[in-house]
C-alpha cells in the first residue's frame, strides 16, 4: 500500500525439497507460536506500543507504533522537531499527514478497504485459519546464510486499482530458532510495481514473555526498537481523523 512505502511493507521454488520426513506447514507455524510466546499471552493482549529509531540518508528518526486489538493503528515519526502521521487506522478510516501541507488526509476507499481486510494484530499467524488465511510449506532455503523453512502466507484478496489481486507473502523461518528471519513479498502498484519488498528481522528479546524482533530492515531502512509496551494505557480518540 501506497502510505506504508515511506518508512516501510517471487519465484516460486520446487516442493522437491521437502523433507521426508513430513515437515508441514502447520508444525513450522506451531512452533514459531510456541517459541515466541511459551506463556500463551498474545490472546491476552489489547494493545502495542513499539518505540523505534529509523536510520535514514544519515540521519536517525524518532519512530512510535501504538497498535491495538481490532486493527487500530497509529504510526508517527519525529521529523526535525515535528511529529508526523505516517499511518492512522480506527477501525474504519485511515489517514496521514500530508508532508507538503503538514494536514491530515484521508485514504482512498480502497487502500482503507484493504487495510480493513488484514488485519494483523497480534501476529499473522496468531488464528490465522480463522482469520481465512491459507499457509503452505515450500521447502527449505538458505537466507542470510541460515537454512530457513519456507512458508507461503496468502491472505484475503485486496484491490489494486480496482481490480482483486492475490496477497501473498513469504516467510523464512530459521530452522534452528523457528523465528521468521526475512519475509518477500511482490510490490502491486507505483513505479516499485511487480519487485520485491523484502524485511529482515533479527536480535529477538523477551517481553513480559513474549519474544520480538528488536532489530529490523525494512525496504532498505533499518529499524531499531528500543523499548516495547505491553497493553499500554489507549485513549482510542488518537486513531481517529482529526477535526479540521
Amino acid at each position: 500500500m501506497k502510505i506504508f512505502k515511506t518508512i516501510l511493507s517471487i519465484a516460486m521454488i520446487s516442493t522437491a525439497s521437502v523433507y521426508s520426513y513430513g515437515q508441514t506447514a502447520d508444525e513450522i507455524v506451531s512452533k514459531y507460536l510456541e517459541t515466541i510466546d511459551p506463556g500463551k499471552k498474545l490472546s491476552k493482549l489489547e494493545g502495542l506500543k513499539m518505540d523505534m529509531v529509523a536510520k535514514a540518508q544519515g540521519m536517525e528518526i524518532p519512530v512510535s507504533l501504538l497498535s491495538a486489538k481490532n486493527g487500530e493503528m497509529l504510526m508517527n515519526i519525529n521529523l526535525q522537531g515535528k511529529e508526523i502521521t505516517q499511518i492512522a487506522f480506527d477501525g474504519k478510516e485511515m489517514w496521514s499527514t500530508n508532508f507538503m501541507t503538514m494536514k491530515a488526509e484521508k485514504a482512498d476507499a480502497e487502500t482503507t478497504e484493504n487495510m480493513k481486510q488484514n488485519i494483523d494484530f497480534p501476529d499473522p499467524f496468531f488464528n490465522y485459519k480463522a482469520k481465512g488465511y491459507k499457509i503452505e510449506y515450500l521447502g527449505k532455503e538458505t537466507k542470510d546464510g541460515a537454512d530457513a523453512y519456507k512458508i507461503k502466507l496468502t491472505k484475503k484478496p485486496i484491490k489494486v486499482q480496482g481490480q482483486p489481486q492475490e496477497n501473498i507473502s513469504f516467510y523464512y523461518f530459521d530452522v534452528d530458532s523457528n523465528l521468521p528471519i526475512v519475509t518477500e513479498a511482490e510490490i502491486q502498484e507505483g513505479p516499485m510495481k511487480g519487485q520485491k519488498s523484502i524485511s529482515k528481522m533479527s536480535d529477538y528479546q523477551e517481553v513480559d514473555g513474549i519474544y520480538f524482533p528488536f532489530s529490523l530492515q525494512m525496504m532498505g531502512q533499518e529499524l531499531k526498537v528500543n523499548k516495547i509496551t505491553m497493553n499500554p494505557t489507549i485513549d482510542k480518540k488518537i486513531f481517529a481523523f482529526p477535526m479540521q
